[in-house]
């Protein structure tokens, strides 16, 4: 196949693909990070203090690391069509669930519960791209995905703020709860589009023609042959890659960092001035639009060069030094510029990441690599939001909280940088032992 026949057959794969699977993940951070704008009034109402709030928002990610593991190896036995389809329905149910808690216990109960639900469903798309683009093309088709976890926050900020203020007080409920049943219910809907949009593996791809087809298959295949000796890792074998741990100390200090400020990005701004909430919503957005900016920019700059380790290595001390900075700036204008660049920095960071977890592991092996590193990472969700909030009541302001959530990104460009570029050294080095 011509170079040229070659990009008009991944530009069709792309546009099939990439724009449903970030219109998914748009909806799953939506219900995922709305209880960041509900605190606005929900901590009032149930009576949540900060401390309560950040645990409650951390306690998320718990139940996700539980059951992270379990469901990609039900993605490997049934297929990502179908997996990601009863995930997206199951996690609807639970968000929109959360419009009825009543006080701080079924406030951590269903947190756990939503967490639970969505496990699977990040790692479970990442496996999935994987077994539809190259290499050469993966960080722009992931960052094309994972580009939505910036703007589903620059859209939910301003869009849960009016939901919250047109709705309060309709059938006696709180315009917090209304929110939670409005931004459930597309979750619900488009789990069962997903059965009829995706396709489980390209040779089954009525859409792409006959010489595409084959030529797709070949590509993968030839790349899924040069690391054909992992396709059939057990998880005991994938724990015993080095890299794998490596990765999970990386993505864990990025979480930190990343949900440190996303949960807290409301209050964090309401906290700069006397701000209305709709205001709130408006400023809250353009940190993430940054984000948005940012990531497709960083990701095509390293597909082009074929290198990872530094762009993540920089852009993660770009966010980190920046954080920093905007604690300690005491003009609340310098401060929330500097939290823009934060975030540009942090999050232009992610669709090159998630290329870094498919370059040593094919097959079933990938999703199982790919669920333990996310899984074994989500302690950083939970210790970035708690922290945060625990920090927040003791110091009664935001400026330590943010200085440690820069420490977290500072972190995480390190490991990057000391990682190996080289994925045959990664194989050969990385096992303790693989038989």
């Amino acid at each position: 196949m011509t170079y040229e026949h070659e990009t008009l057959t991944m530009r069709k794969v792309y546009r099939r693909l990439v724009p449903f699977l970030f219109l998914l993940l748009v909806i799953n951070y939506l219900d995922r990070v709305n209880i960041g704008f509900a605190a606005l009034r929900m901590n009032q109402e149930l009576g949540l203090s900060s401390t309560a709030f950040g645990f409650g928002a951390g306690v998320f990610f718990v139940g996700y690391a539980l059951f992270e593991v379990p469901g990609n190896a039900v993605l490997s036995r049934i297929g990502a069509r179908r997996w990601i389809g009863i995930i997206l329905i199951g996690w609807g149910v639970a968000s929109g669930a959360m419009a009825f808690v009543p006080n701080e216990t079924s406030f951590y109960v269903l947190r756990f519960l939503v967490g639970a639900a969505e496990a699977g469903f990040m790692p479970g798309v990442i496996a999935y791209l994987a077994t539809w683009f190259p290499s050469r093309y993966r960080s722009r088709a992931n960052a094309g995905v994972v580009v939505a976890t910036a703007l589903a926050s620059a859209i939910g900020s301003p869009m849960s703020s009016l939901l919250m203020k047109w709705n309060d007080g309709v059938l006696g409920m709180s315009g917090w709860r209304w929110m939670f049943i409005y931004e459930a219910m597309p979750a619900v809907l488009l789990g069962f589009v997903v059965f009829y949009w995706l396709t489980d593996a390209p040779e089954r791809a009525k859409w792409l023609t006959q010489t595409e087809r084959e030529w797709l298959s070949a590509e993968l295949s030839a790349e899924r042959r040069h690391l054909a000796a992992t396709s059939k890792y057990s998880l005991v074998q994938v724990l015993k890659l080095r890299k794998v741990w490596a990765l999970s100390a990386l993505f864990s200090c990025f979480l930190c960092a990343l949900y440190g400020v996303l949960l807290w990005a409301p209050q964090i701004v309401k906290s700069f001035g006397h701000l209305t909430d709709i205001e709130v919503g408006l400023l809250g957005s353009l940190p993430f639009c940054c984000a948005a900016i940012a990531m497709p920019l960083i990701a095509r700059r390293s597909d082009r060069r074929n290198e990872r380790r530094l762009h993540v290595a920089a852009s993660m001390s770009v966010g980190g030094i920046a954080l920093l900075l905007s604690a300690c700036a005491s003009n609340p204008y310098i401060a929330f510029m500097l939290l823009c660049v934060a975030a540009a920095g942090i999050w232009g960071s992610l669709g090159v990441f998630w290329s870094m977890t498919s370059t040593f592991l094919a097959g079933p092996a990938a999703a199982l690599g790919i669920a333990v590193i996310n899984t074994l990472a989500q302690v950083g969700g939970f210790i970035g939001p708690s922290s945060v909030g625990f920090i927040k009541d003791r110091t009664g302001s935001f400026s330590l909280a943010l200085a440690v959530l820069a420490g977290f990104a500072l972190l995480a460009s390190l490991i990057a940088y000391r990682l190996d570029d080289s994925t045959t050294t990664q194989m050969k080095g990385a096992m303790f032992s693989a038989n």
